[in-house]
């Protein structure tokens, strides 16, 4: 529903002459002003937000921190006191989880900075280059792991257990277990990939630690060389788990698609307004977590007022900040409704596209009448579609071309 204030000018004809350059100035100066104001406003909220999430997420970190060196020390000690090269791989695998979370801790504290001249929307993706950071350095310890443990196969030496070997690995797994579901709570309370990575992390520690002791069992009791044959393994997790980190965080670095839950949501609510025609070319931005910023073009009838448009407009983007945390700026597309010759032109060129490309979408569709009628729309292309622009023009000139003489103007936009 819209509510619509009428300002009536008080005074005789003079007045009102000068009312309509008095009011562009005011608006020039004022409205203007507002408008960047509400915007400044959105981002400050969305900046609290991403800065009390960083504080919880620091602490969290650093307690990670704490009991992974525990770990640590207490693993690679035993492992060399004992020559056992499977727990002593096992002890740098939380040394790397120690790294991992001291990355994450300085990711959190870069993500707390405030927006500047060079980073005007802020510093939120430091924990994308955190994972990186933290991926490197996974994998340079898988490789040396992997290294020191083919030496042991090589060597063929066998190992000597006793309680300590075991108890130390039974309290890690007790601890990473303990971790889990520690870093799972706040990963869901904080929505943290970094936190949700750690979670993975510690319960696949776990699994890691298990196969040691199986190792250490093994080659107790046998000739094999299964210590090695453990650390072999190990190394190979660890990789496995770097690879995945760098995998990830490069993907979100790149500009990875946004979830397909947010999207159908935002186009929903855009939807759901009566004014609303249709519309195209949603583009979501994101900075981070939280920090996400959309472009959206949507189609209304021409006739409206532009005030009336404005406010439509205005509203949805307001309601899109509220339910979703996502600041966007709404274009608006006018459809002439009364052009029927357009309307009828349209309706035959999207049947003689179909079988073009697969989910091909026209929109900003018109008539530029002149001494030839001229044809002009954007054509939407999903990224999945394998024929490429070129032939796409080719095949959308052909398809209009046979529903009359018209020339063609096509923009390919994939979506």
């Amino acid at each position: 529903m819209l509510n619509v204030c009428f300002i009536i000018p008080r005074g005789g004809g003079e007045s009102k002459k000068k009312k309509p350059a008095v009011a562009a100035d005011w608006y020039k100066k004022t409205k203007g002003v507002d408008n960047c104001t509400r915007v400044a406003y959105n981002y400050s909220n969305m900046l609290k937000n991403v800065n009390e999430r960083a504080k919880k997420g620091a602490a969290v970190s650093a307690a990670g921190i704490a009991c992974n060196i525990a770990l640590a020390a207490l693993k690679i000690t035993v492992g060399a006191i004992f020559g056992m090269v499977s727990v002593i791989a096992d002890g740098f695998n939380n040394v790397s989880d120690c790294g991992s979370s001291a990355v994450s801790l300085a990711s959190f504290r870069i993500s707390e900075k405030p927006a500047d001249k060079e980073h005007p929307y802020g510093h939120r993706r430091a924990e994308y280059l955190a994972a990186m950071i933290t991926g490197f350095i996974v994998l340079f310890l898988a490789v040396e792991l992997a290294r020191e443990s083919v030496v042991k196969i090589i060597d063929g030496s066998g190992v000597e257990a006793n309680y300590i070997v075991y108890a130390a690995l039974a309290a890690s797994v007790a601890v990473k277990a303990a971790l889990f579901g520690f870093y799972r709570h706040y990963a869901k309370k904080l929505q943290s990939d970094v936190l949700k990575a750690a979670a993975t992390d510690s319960a696949c520690d776990c699994i890691a630690t298990l196969t040691v002791i199986a190792g250490v069992v093994i080659g107790e009791y046998t000739s094999f060389p299964a210590d090695g044959a453990a650390g072999v393994a190990v190394a190979l997790f660890i990789a496995w788990q770097g690879i995945a980190i760098l995998r990830d965080a490069s993907s979100k670095l790149l500009g990875q698609a946004p979830d397909k839950e947010l999207v159908d949501g935002i186009r929903g609510l855009i939807a759901e307004n009566p004014d609303v025609l249709g519309m195209h070319d949603l583009r979501i931005y994101c900075y981070g977590r939280d920090v996400n910023f959309a472009t959206v073009h949507v189609e209304m009838d021409s006739n409206i007022p532009a005030m009336q448009a404005h406010t439509v407009l205005d509203g949805i983007e307001r309601k899109i900040f509220e339910k979703f945390n996502v600041a966007v700026t709404a274009h608006l597309d006018p459809v002439d409704l009364k052009d029927g010759e357009a309307f009828d032109v349209e309706r035959k060129i999207i049947r003689a596209l179909e079988g073009v490309a697969e989910g091909l979408e026209i929109h900003d569709f018109r008539l530029e009448r002149g001494e030839r009628t001229k044809v002009v729309f954007d054509a939407g292309v999903p990224y999945g579609c394998k024929s490429d622009d070129e032939k796409l023009l080719k095949d959308i000139d052909e398809a209009v071309k046979s529903v009359g003489d018209f020339d063609v103007s096509v923009n390919i936009e994939r979506e």
